[in-house]
C-alpha cells in the first residue's frame, strides 16, 4: 500500500528523501498533499451523499443484477486506479482523471456502505476516524521531528491487509456472527490506524516533491477504510 516515496531527482546521486530539501519547500508539499486530501474528502461526501439521498440509485444497485455487478466493479476500482496512478502521478490531465476516479469511487462506495447503516452509526464512525486521524498525524510528526522512523511498519501493515482482505471475502460465501464482525471491525480499523502512522512517515521523510497526488490518494483511502471499518463496531454497540 505505499504508493511513491521516492522519485529519482539526480540519476547519478539516487532517490533524495524530501526530509533533505528546503524546509519552505517541504511545508508548501506538506500543505499540498492535504489540501487534496481536503478536497477529496468533500468529493466523497459529496458523492456519498448523492448516492445516499438519490433513492433510484440505491435501488437500481441494491435490487437489480446490473446494479450488483456494478456495485463489486466500484469495490475493485479503487485498487485498479492506484496501479495507473503511481506510474502517471506527472502526466497531466491522466493524473487528474484518475484522481477523480478514484475519488468518484470512494464516494459511491461509502455512499452504498451508508444505504445499509443509521444515521447515528455514520457519524460516530466518522467522529472516531477524525479524532484518529488527528492525534495520529499530530503524534507522527512529533515523532519524527525527535527522530523515530516507522518505516518498519511496512510489511507488517501490508500483511494484515492481505489476511483481512481474504477474510472478507471468506464472509461473502460464509457470513459470521455479530461478535466476529465487531471483532474484525476492531482489527480493520487498528490495521488503518496502523496504515495513517505509516503513510504520514513517508509523506515527511520519503515521498518525492512531485508525488502529492499519490501521498494524497493514499491517506484518503485509509481515512475512508477507517470510517467503514469503525461502522461495525458502532453498529454493534449503539
Amino acid at each position: 500500500m505505499r504508493l511513491q516515496p521516492y522519485h529519482d531527482i539526480d540519476p547519478e546521486a539516487g532517490p533524495v528523501p524530501i526530509e533533505l530539501g528546503a524546509p519552505e519547500l517541504h511545508c508548501f508539499f506538506i500543505a499540498k498533499v492535504y489540501t487534496i486530501i481536503s478536497i477529496q474528502l468533500l468529493v466523497t461526501v459529496a458523492v456519498a451523499a448523492t448516492v445516499n439521498f438519490v433513492h433510484p440509485i440505491t435501488n437500481f444497485i441494491l435490487h437489480t443484477k446490473a446494479g450488483l455487478a456494478l456495485y463489486i466493479v466500484i469495490i475493485i476500482i479503487p485498487f485498479i486506479v492506484i496501479c495507473p496512478l503511481y506510474y502517471y502521478y506527472r502526466l497531466r490531465p491522466v493524473n487528474y482523471l484518475l484522481l477523480g476516479v478514484f475519488t468518484t469511487a470512494l464516494g459511491f462506495l461509502v455512499g452504498l456502505t451508508c444505504a445499509f447503516t443509521s444515521g447515528k452509526v455514520i457519524l460516530e464512525s466518522a467522529i472516531l476516524t477524525a479524532v484518529a486521524v488527528v492525534n495520529l498525524t499530530l503524534y507522527t510528526f512529533w515523532a519524527a521531528k525527535r527522530g523515530h522512523d516507522f518505516s518498519f511498519l511496512g510489511p507488517f501493515l501490508f500483511s494484515a491487509f492481505i489476511v483481512l482482505l481474504l477474510f472478507s471475502l471468506v464472509q461473502i460465501f460464509l457470513p459470521l456472527g455479530k461478535i466476529t464482525k465487531m471483532i474484525y471491525g476492531c482489527l480493520a480499523s487498528i490495521l488503518f490506524c496502523g496504515y495513517i502512522i505509516y503513510d504520514t512517515d513517508n509523506l515527511i521523510k520519503r515521498y518525492s516533491y512531485d508525488g502529492e497526488m499519490n501521498a494524497a490518494s493514499a491517506s484518503t483511502f485509509y481515512i475512508v477504510g477507517s470510517i467503514l471499518c469503525f461502522r461495525p463496531m458502532c453498529r454493534y454497540t449503539l
